[in-house]
């Protein structure tokens, strides 16, 4: 019974990772010190999506990105 309970969460996670690979990767954004931001827009934690370009020239903009941050991860 535990060698087939092994076998199956074996199998689970080997069909996972292939599922993972599968999926498209992005394009690798090559940016250098001093480049202008590509414009993307993303969801605020108001509820309201917000684009990069409507604050071009008019504020200053901060991403911070905090890897498993709230997540209990």
């Amino acid at each position: 019974m535990l060698r087939k309970a092994l076998s199956l969460g074996l199998l689970l996670m080997v069909v996972s990772t292939v599922a993972l690979a599968q999926q498209a990767a992005p394009p690798a954004a090559k940016l250098k010190v001093g480049d202008v931001a590509p414009d993307f827009t993303m969801n605020g934690t108001d509820g309201k999506t917000y684009k990069l370009g409507d604050f071009r020239g008019k504020k200053n903009v901060v991403l911070a990105f905090y890897v498993l941050a709230f997540t209990g991860g």
